[in-house]
């Protein structure tokens, strides 16, 4: 199975440079220095959430939960876990590409990476988004594209990352986000699914992991895909996929589909 180095070299060949770049060519010198400045970074987040962890253990009413989304309970750092809290902060692509999805549309191609020593395994993770992206409720219901998994050799236009909290907090700091290692973020070309969403969804989601997890991957893709976020329509219906479940519901019901009963099913605007 390949395996790539630290994300911020991953990728950077699958479009032209920009007028004005210098020509492609062997660097090492400057791959050291990028390295080195990733895991600087790697390092400097992972001693501030510490930090933050141990402040909030002082201080019990201050749980990380109530601090980043709505009715998500305490502190989940002072629970027990299934996963680590950081990995290598270099991925391994999933192998082989998947068939082409969807009926009409221009192809969007992605590939499939697993953090290192996040205990995941790369095939079995893209085996999962496949089936969401391939699903007729995804985005190729709306018969304005189709969808094929590429494996590392081959162009592709965004890859979807799954990593560690730390490593998660670190990729999406770089776009300017801040997600204190609870959510999963999107920056140009990069879908990164935070792990411990993954596997542990979110406290009163009301509905299975598997939910969850098509959720959180249909609308990151979304967001890939020119999507905005949605607000509730009216209590009690289906949430929009680009609605922020994760923060809550608002009164809305989990849903993981942007495709209800042959329809695009959406929200108003709010961002």
């Amino acid at each position: 199975m390949p395996s790539t180095p630290l994300w911020r070299d991953f990728g950077r060949s699958e479009h032209p440079p920009e007028r004005g770049d210098p020509p492609p060519g062997p660097v090492p010198p400057r791959r050291v220095i990028v390295a080195l400045v990733v895991v600087l970074a790697l390092a400097a987040t992972t001693a501030v959430l510490l930090v933050r962890a141990a402040e909030r253990e002082a201080e019990p009413g201050q749980g990380f939960g109530d601090r980043v989304a709505s009715g998500t309970g305490g502190d989940e750092r002072t629970r027990p876990s299934r996963y680590p809290w950081v990995g290598a902060g270099s991925f391994t692509v999933a192998g082989n590409h998947s068939p082409v999805h969807g009926q009409d549309g221009p192809v969007a191609r992605y590939r499939v990476a697993v953090e290192q020593d996040a205990g995941q395994d790369p095939d079995a993770f893209a085996a999962e988004v496949d089936g969401v992206l391939a699903d007729p409720r995804s985005w190729i219901g709306t018969g304005e594209l189709r969808v094929q998994r590429v494996d590392e050799a081959e162009p592709a236009d965004f890859t979807i990352y799954l990593a560690t909290p730390l490593t998660s907090e670190a990729m999406c700091a770089e776009g300017g986000l801040s997600t204190e290692g609870y959510t999963s973020c999107r920056l140009p070309g990069q879908v990164i699914i935070n792990l411990a969403r993954w596997l542990e969804a979110v406290p009163d989601y009301g509905a299975p992991l598997e939910v969850y997890r098509a959720y959180v991957i249909n609308h990151e893709v979304g967001h890939e895909f020119g999507e905005g976020h949605e607000a509730c329509p009216a209590p009690g219906a289906p949430a929009p996929v680009m609605q922020q479940q994760t923060y809550g519901l608002d009164g809305c019901l989990a849903n993981a589909w942007p495709i209800l009963d042959g329809r695009r099913h959406a929200g108003e605007l709010i961002g």
